[in-house]
C-alpha cells in the first residue's frame, strides 16, 4: 500500500467539500486558486459550478495550474416519467460526456437516479424495478456515446437510504453486476466510483472490491461515518472523525490495483461548511497523510 504519511500527492478535492462555505456558495475558480496555493494536484468540480464560471475559462485556469481532474461529476439520473423525458436524460448525459472530455477527466462519475420526482416529494411511480430498468437502458445508450468520445463511465453506488430518491444501485455487487452486462469486456469505458460513505458498512465489500480490479475501479472517494450521524444526507465526517477503517479499505482498493487519487467529498452543513475554506483544505491535506 502506498505511503501517504510524508505528502499529499495523491489527494484530491471533490469541490463539494468546500464549495458552501459559512452560507455563501464559493466560486469554483476560486476553489481551484486554493487549491493549487497548497499543491493539490487534483480536484473534482461539479457541473453547475463549471457551467457559472464558463467551461473554457475553467480548462485554461486548470492547464495553468497544472492541476487535473480525478472525476467530474455528475451524470446520471436516467429514470424519468414519461419517453420525453427519457430521451432529454440522455440528452444531458452526452453533454455531461463531452463536457468531461473537454476538462480531461479520467471518467464521468454516474448517479443513476431513482423514482422520478422522489426528491422533491412527488415521485411519478413506485416501481423500483421499472426505475431500474431504466437506469440498465440509460447507461447502455450513454456507454454508446461514450465509447465514441473515449470518457469512461464511473457508476456510483449509494447507500440504500437513497434509493428511493437518489440512486436504485445500491452495493458495489450490484454496480458491477450491471458492469459485466454491459460492458463484459471489461474494457475500461465502465467501471465504479467507489465511495466510502456509501459502501463501508457492506459486508461483501472486500470481496466486490477485489472483483472490481484496477479494470472497473475508476474513482475512491473518501470521507468518515459519524456517530451519531445528525442529517443523513449532509453529516458526512471528515476521515479520522468517524469509524470507518479507511486504511484498511484503502488497502483493498490498492491490492485490486487502483492507484489513483483519494478524492474527499464531505457534505457537511453542521460542521465543515461552516469554516473557513482554506481551514477545511488544510484539515484535508493533514487527514489525508495521517488518516486515509
Amino acid at each position: 500500500m502506498r505511503d501517504f504519511s510524508q505528502n499529499h500527492e495523491w489527494l484530491s478535492i471533490n469541490t463539494a467539500t468546500v464549495r458552501k462555505q459559512r452560507g455563501a456558495e464559493v466560486a469554483l475558480d476560486r476553489i481551484i486558486d486554493q487549491c493549487a496555493a497548497r499543491g493539490i494536484r487534483a480536484i473534482s468540480p461539479w457541473r453547475d459550478q463549471v457551467a457559472a464560471a464558463g467551461i473554457d475559462r475553467i480548462a485554461k485556469q486548470l492547464k495553468a495550474h497544472g492541476i487535473g481532474l480525478s472525476g467530474y461529476c455528475r451524470g446520471g439520473f436516467f429514470p424519468a416519467p414519461d419517453a420525453a423525458g427519457l430521451a432529454a436524460s440522455l440528452d444531458d448525459n452526452r453533454r455531461a460526456i463531452d463536457e468531461a472530455k473537454l476538462l480531461g477527466a479520467p471518467c464521468l462519475v454516474l448517479v443513476v437516479g431513482s423514482l422520478p420526482g422522489a426528491l422533491e416529494g412527488n415521485a411519478a411511480y413506485k416501481d423500483l424495478s421499472r426505475a431500474r430498468s431504466e437506469v440498465h437502458d440509460g447507461i447502455a445508450a450513454s456507454l454508446d456515446y461514450a465509447r465514441g468520445v473515449g470518457m469512461p463511465l464511473a457508476i456510483e453506488p449509494l447507500h440504500p437510504m437513497q434509493a428511493a430518491d437518489r440512486a436504485c444501485i445500491n452495493t458495489l455487487e450490484h454496480a458491477l453486476d450491471l458492469c459485466d452486462e454491459l460492458d463484459p469486456q471489461r474494457s475500461g469505458m465502465l467501471g465504479v466510483a467507489l465511495d466510502i460513505y456509501h459502501v463501508w458498512w457492506d459486508p461483501k465489500l472486500q470481496q466486490q472490491i477485489a472483483r472490481a480490479g484496477k479494470q472497473r475501479l475508476l474513482a475512491y472517494h473518501v470521507c468518515d461515518w459519524l456517530t451519531p450521524t445528525r442529517d443523513l444526507l449532509s453529516d458526512r465526517g471528515m476521515m479520522g472523525d468517524g469509524v470507518v477503517e479507511l486504511k484498511k479499505i484503502r488497502g483493498w482498493v490498492e491490492a485490486a490495483g487502483f492507484d489513483g487519487f483519494s478524492e474527499v467529498e464531505i457534505f457537511s452543513a453542521l460542521d465543515w461548511w461552516q469554516r473557513p475554506g482554506e481551514e477545511v483544505l488544510d484539515t484535508c491535506i493533514e487527514r489525508h497523510c495521517s488518516a486515509v
